[in-house]
């Protein structure tokens, strides 16, 4: 989707935009190292295991211990707390010289308490890209109910992010994802800001930059594959992770047992402009927020009907056009212009229960206070620290990483014309998030990657879950997906606008079918729904 520990809900959804799990403990330094032993594993080749210089990589031993570094390792206590096991796994950096240099990837795991009936190692992407899982398996074995005893559930922090080798381009903003704004001048602001990125990323380390892709950390997950003893692995992966899930089944087909891809991406949906095409559906889903606020009037004061609501989203858009608008006080005081009240508006059409609903209407209030002129007024700790993060890159990990990934897949055009087209051709439909979808990135200043982007050429068995109103990874998508490979399942949630569901959103409905297929590893037979909770 983040899975910055860090981040508090506002920030979560800025860090890793398409992430959908947190981490239970935030990274503290950069490495993960090797840590006192209690147990270890040991691996003999199988016939999936390649007899090749790759050798010493998947027959490498694990040593599981304490997560905790040293003492003062706070975040490695943490996950201790929780009951995993660490470990470390060391990857090339370029599969293609594997006797090059070398890098580490921090792994967790909750071992299978069931060993009677033991079905094998699950893997855990929750999303990003750029999104730490060193912390995901407690939350992942509670949602699993009974069949999670019968799994080693796996956590892993991709190469480059959280507790494995880091890279960190030092950004001054923590997510990229801004809007073009009103003017050409906006615009060109834009430009010289995204080709500071790309550069600030490139003085840190342009020697790794090619290898930081979806690809190698597939082949990554198939050496831990073989370092875990497993001729196959079960897989689950939310959001930017389903990429990640569908581009391994790809990659090695025929090493995957039970995969479930929940808030899926078709191959081609994954792009450079990752929000390109999901303006429709973040409209909708603003909109029907927009309802639930006005039944709400008398508490958050934003209109008595949708069209009022959505006139008052208007108002502080062409506000913060004008001049920027300022919220909160003291140290915690922002100034919010018109490239950046969409992001702020796009982080709140993700998630229509209750509680989320509720605090994108205070955060609404605020910014509709500063564009009537009304004095700021304190921020919510929860919505300062989001702020700190996306608009400073303060406080939530390393930054840039998400773009690393996405700009080492996928190119797109380095003439910064082209996105102004684009930009400009989108404010008929979408005025709101067109500018914001089709604005120009780092990856318009970033090298061409060195491999094609990952195509559909093998059928895989997996359950794809989504909903019919997701804004991140449209449902529209799912489908595609699920049409790609003919051996997959479909679970759907009607009329949800909500990203993210096996164990989040409170449907036991999901649960219950995930859970099923986690224990039988038969996808369902027919297209099943669930209604929203």
């Amino acid at each position: 989707m983040t899975a910055l520990a860090l981040a508090t809900s506002l920030a979560t959804s800025l860090a890793t935009s398409l992430a959908t799990i947190p981490a239970t403990a935030a990274p503290t330094a950069p490495t993960m190292p090797t840590s006192t032993s209690t147990t270890s594993t040991s691996t003999t080749p199988t016939s999936t295991t390649p007899t090749s210089t790759l050798d010493r990589y998947y027959n490498q031993r694990l040593h599981w211990g304490s997560c905790a570094r040293d003492a003062d390792d706070a975040a490695g206590r943490e996950l201790d707390g929780t009951g995993l096991q660490c470990a470390t796994a060391t990857v090339p950096l370029n599969y293609s010289d594997p006797r090059g240099r070398t890098i580490t990837i921090a792994m967790s795991r909750l071992r299978a308490t069931d060993t009677r009936h033991r079905i094998g190692s699950l893997l855990i992407n929750t999303g990003g890209p750029g999104g730490p899982g060193v912390g995901a398996p407690p939350t992942i074995r509670k949602a699993m109910k009974d069949v999670g005893a019968r799994f080693d559930i796996i956590g892993f922090d991709p190469r480059f992010v959280g507790r494995s080798t880091p890279l960190d381009c030092g950004w001054p903003v923590g997510m990229p994802w801004l809007s073009a704004g009103a003017t050409r001048a906006s615009f060109d602001r834009q430009v010289a800001l995204h080709k500071s990125l790309a550069d600030k990323c490139r003085a840190a380390d342009a020697s790794v930059l090619p290898y930081v892709t979806t690809r190698n950390t597939a082949r990554d997950m198939d050496v831990m594959r073989g370092a875990l003893g497993e001729r196959r692995i079960s897989y689950l992966g939310y959001s930017y992770g389903t990429y990640l899930g569908t581009v391994y089944t790809q990659m090695f087909p025929g090493r995957t047992d039970r995969v479930v891809l929940d808030g899926a991406f078709a191959p081609d949906d994954y792009r450079a402009r990752l929000l390109k095409g999901t303006e429709r559906e973040n409209e909708e889903a603003l909109a029907d927020w927009a309802g639930w606020a006005a039944e709400r009037h008398g508490v958050y004061g934003l209109g008595r009907s949708r069209a009022e609501v959505l006139a008052t989203v208007e108002h502080v858009r062409a506000a913060s056009a004008r001049a920027p608008l300022t919220i909160g006080t003291g140290a915690d005081a922002f100034r919010i212009d018109d490239t950046q009240v969409p992001l702020l508006l796009y982080t709140g059409t993700a998630d229509d229960t209750a509680t989320a609903r509720a605090s994108f209407a205070d955060q609404l209030s605020l910014l509709a206070g500063a564009a009537d002129g009304r004095p700021p007024r304190p921020l919510s700790p929860e919505f300062a620290a989001g702020l700190r993060y996306a608009l400073r890159g303060e406080g939530g990990g390393a930054t840039g990483m998400q773009t690393a990934i996405i700009c080492g897949d996928v190119s797109d055009s380095h003439d910064p014309e082209s996105y102004w087209r684009d930009v400009r051709r989108s404010r008929a439909t979408h005025p709101l998030f067109g500018p914001l979808a089709n604005n120009i990135t780092p990856c318009a200043f970033w090298d061409r990657p060195r491999e094609a982007p990952t195509r559909v050429s093998h059928d895989a068995k997996a359950l794809i879950v989504a909903a019919t109103g997701d804004p991140r990874t449209t449902y529209r998508s799912s489908l595609e997906l699920h049409r790609l490979l003919p051996s997959s399942g479909l679970l759907t949630v009607e009329g949800a606008n909500r990203h993210g569901l096996y164990g989040r959103y409170g449907s036991a409905c999901v649960d219950d079918r995930v859970n099923t297929y986690l224990s039988t590893g038969t996808p369902p037979p027919d297209t099943p729904t669930c209604p929203t909770p």
